[in-house]
């Protein structure tokens, strides 16, 4: 059983302006901000709750995402490191099958933990098979973050 809060809030926010969609979640983590951000900039425990990976947390830094290929996709995620404000901000881009894409996560001290608020955005309205995949895939990875994360791993 978990110990997080589960105040698990996920969302669209639109941007008119643009044209674009965001998912976004909010959940608090019964853990700090710094096992937190472990988890989120650390590539291996990074690979054990999202994808395999070789990120290194520096700005600019070009990283891969990789999941198992499936038909009509090679299983590549591009990404390059936005912004890191440590235990506060992190935010990269995420590139394949067309969308072009920014995640940002952004860890807010809560009662009883940390506020983790992820938000992908940058969804055209041409990208509803792509907007349903990142909802359902986020709920799911925020899920094995809780579980990396109570396990002890981060």
């Amino acid at each position: 059983m978990s110990d997080s809060v589960e105040k698990s809030n996920a969302g669209e926010r639109s941007n008119p302006a643009e044209g674009t969609r965001s998912v976004v979640i909010e959940r608090v983590f019964a853990h700090s901000p710094e096992k937190l951000w472990r988890a989120l900039t650390e590539g291996p425990l990074l690979a054990q709750w999202l994808m395999n990976n070789d990120f290194e947390a520096a700005v600019g830094r070009r990283f891969q995402f990789r999941s198992e290929p499936v038909p009509n996709w090679d299983g590549v995620i591009d990404c390059e490191v936005l912004v890191i404000d440590p235990l506060k901000r992190l935010s990269y881009s995420w590139g394949a099958l067309g969308l072009d894409s920014v995640v940002n996560f952004t860890l807010t001290p809560a009662e009883g933990g940390t506020q983790l608020r992820m938000e992908q955005s940058g969804f055209r309205p041409d990208q509803e098979f792509a907007y349903k995949g990142a909802t359902y895939g986020w709920q799911k990875f925020l899920g094995s973050l809780e579980k990396v994360l109570d396990g002890g791993a981060a």
